[in-house]
């Protein structure tokens, strides 16, 4: 049992944030300690409406979080990895990378249809620029527009549609079984009554069906970790997207619990850290730290241990998907970061500076998704 007492920690007020720091929290339970979740509403949380990449540094939702940690108002902090800013303060560590989750994304549409199966010019949401150079990178047809907000209201943004037109369509239905009662030639276009049809909706659903609908989505990209951490996976109907050509962000699927450098960081890591999730993330910060690019640049960066190595594959876009450099390498496990280091060197070299100033250039320049030209 921890002498010291209970370990706070602080976590976003969403529920996915809440949810992951509850991992963590059980994690710990687990080995004895005593933990208390301290929420935390950030600027990044309270700024609804704007897309990540224009919240201006990264870290829009992490700093306030270890800020708590160094004012001593919390022992440690959870976060999504991929969130976190190659720096940070010299006096903060990450005590702990827990096993990782899933770290792909996942393709999510009304009707479980693929990538390939989705109309010309069809309608895809997200707000990465990561996911649009890729999709537009598949698919240049698509027109791929800003999607905020937590996965439930990212799901109900696209759910809605198509259940409320069923909903309109269910009570005319409705309407005309009542005036013909008594009328055997009558054959009803739905066996239930729309009553009946909505009890049986699910809460996701249910709330889709109140939700006002500003742009109509044929499908969304989500991560397949927060997708499976709200425990809306059997909701609806998804398709996991090839790790290889939707190269993920680096981090994506791994919590990092961040603390003062000393004795507390000391127990979280050996409690909890999950030694070849650390490896792999490490590989990829310390490849998006050679390269730069942070939120700013479509970057997928995805290390996975095997053996003595790690490979890892890497893609860096321009924001339209037009232009890339991509490569694999297996980097020697004793010396991961050193490797990861010169693996990123090398692909700057062959071009993925060049498509990350420019991308700095556009986003200094006010050019975002929402400015671009039409088609774009």
């Amino acid at each position: 049992m921890r002498t010291r007492g209970t370990l706070r920690l602080a976590t976003r007020g969403s529920a996915l944030a809440r949810r992951q720091a509850a991992l963590v929290k059980e994690a710990l339970e687990e080995r004895r300690y005593e933990v208390e979740l301290v929420t935390v509403e950030t600027t990044g949380d309270q700024i609804r409406d704007e897309l990540i990449h224009r919240l201006g540094k990264t870290g829009a939702f992490v700093r306030e979080l270890d800020e708590r940690v160094l004012e001593g108002d919390a022992d440690g902090a959870v976060h999504s990895m991929k969130d976190m800013p190659t720096e940070q303060p010299t006096a903060l560590v990450t005590a702990a990378v827990p096993e990782r989750g899933r770290p792909g994304d996942v393709l999510v549409t009304p009707d479980g249809s693929s990538l390939e199966d989705l109309p010309r010019g069809g309608t895809v949401g997200t707000s990465s620029l990561r996911r649009r150079a890729q999709l537009l990178s598949e698919r240049p047809d698509l027109e791929v527009e800003p999607l905020r907000g937590n996965v439930d209201t990212r799901l109900e943004k696209l759910l809605a549609p198509a259940l409320q037109d069923e909903h309109q369509e269910r009570t005319e239905a409705d309407k005309e079984r009542k005036g013909n009662v008594g009328n055997e030639d009558f054959e009803p276009e739905y066996d239930r009554t729309v009553d009946d049809w909505f009890d049986d909706l699910s809460e996701l659903e249910r709330q889709a069906l109140g939700r006002e609908v500003d742009t109509e989505f044929d499908a969304i990209v989500l991560a397949a970790a927060g997708l499976e951490r709200s425990n809306l996976t059997r909701s609806v109907d998804y398709r996991e997207l090839p790790t290889g050509t939707f190269v993920p962000a680096p981090g994506q699927g791994a919590l990092a619990v961040t603390a003062r450098d000393g004795e507390t960081a000391h127990e979280i890591q050996t409690a909890i850290d999950h030694p070849r999730s650390r490896v792999e993330t490490t590989v990829e910060r310390t490849i998006l730290a050679e390269l730069g690019g942070g939120c700013i640049a479509p970057i997928g960066i995805y290390a996975v241990v095997q053996g003595e190595y790690v490979h890892a594959t890497v893609s860096v876009f321009d924001r339209d998907g037009e232009e890339s450099v991509a490569a694999t390498r297996d980097l020697p496990v004793e010396t991961h970061a050193r490797a990861a280091r010169e693996f990123a060197r090398d692909l700057a070299n062959r071009g993925a500076s060049e498509l990350i100033q420019a991308a700095r250039d556009d986003a200094s320049d006010g050019v975002s998704e929402e400015d671009k030209p039409e088609g774009k």
